[in-house]
């Protein structure tokens, strides 16, 4: 899969997200449902921690990634749920971390939320992947 960034304004670089980007070649998608800080029981993790709860829902992702055969590279979608986006902002950088290793800067959305699905999550991450 061959991805062509589109960025006729360069500021969303520096967030670490390209405003679009063409896919050629892609085999397979993969739409994902929202990823959370949830246990392997779906029990929610780190009520009231930001941070913990994006770096728990960031290994559920790629968990759900490596099981379908694909990984952080593949992402070519982002979307971000936050009941808080001055908290949530605050730990982008986790994004970065993740991220960049992967060699990838995927369009993103974040939006705010008054709650998600359980009440002791504050973010949820959904992604559209292709390979």
């Amino acid at each position: 899969m061959q991805r062509t960034s589109v960025n006729p304004w360069s500021w969303s670089l520096n967030l670490g997200y390209n405003q679009a980007e063409i896919l050629e070649g892609a085999r397979r998608q993969l739409s994902c449902a929202g990823q959370t800080a949830v246990d392997g029981n779906g029990a929610p993790q780190h009520a009231n921690d930001m941070r913990a709860q994006l770096d728990l829902a960031l290994d559920n992702l790629e968990a759900v990634l490596a099981a379908a055969g694909m990984g952080l590279a593949n992402v070519t979608h982002l979307r971000i749920y936050a009941t808080d986006v001055d908290e949530a902002l605050r730990h982008f950088d986790l994004l970065g971390a993740r991220f960049g290793p992967a060699g990838v800067a995927p369009p993103m959305t974040l939006l705010g939320v008054t709650r998600l699905a359980l009440a002791d999550l504050s973010i949820e991450i959904e992604v559209t992947a292709a390979d």
